[in-house]
């Protein structure tokens, strides 16, 4: 089972993208204001997101459907 976590864009850099399901900063999606994003992974969660809240798939399918990380506005 797939787990997620939330990070600032600011800890991008410190992601090891072996032990997750993205594979480099350009693929992630980022919050409408670009301070966030998130990453999933299986089994144990990666040292680098230790202390990160984890979130099931229908957490996250939730969270993302705010005003914070989806915008009406056209691209």
């Amino acid at each position: 089972m797939k787990t997620y976590c939330i990070i600032n864009s600011s800890e991008v850099s410190s992601v090891d993208f072996d032990q997750v399901f993205e594979t480099s900063a350009d693929t992630l999606r980022y919050s409408v204001d670009g301070t966030k994003t998130f990453l999933k992974y299986e089994g144990t969660q990666p040292s680098f997101l230790n202390g990160k809240q984890e979130y099931t798939h229908s957490e996250i399918l939730a969270i993302l459907a705010t005003d914070e990380w989806s915008s009406d506005e056209p691209i």
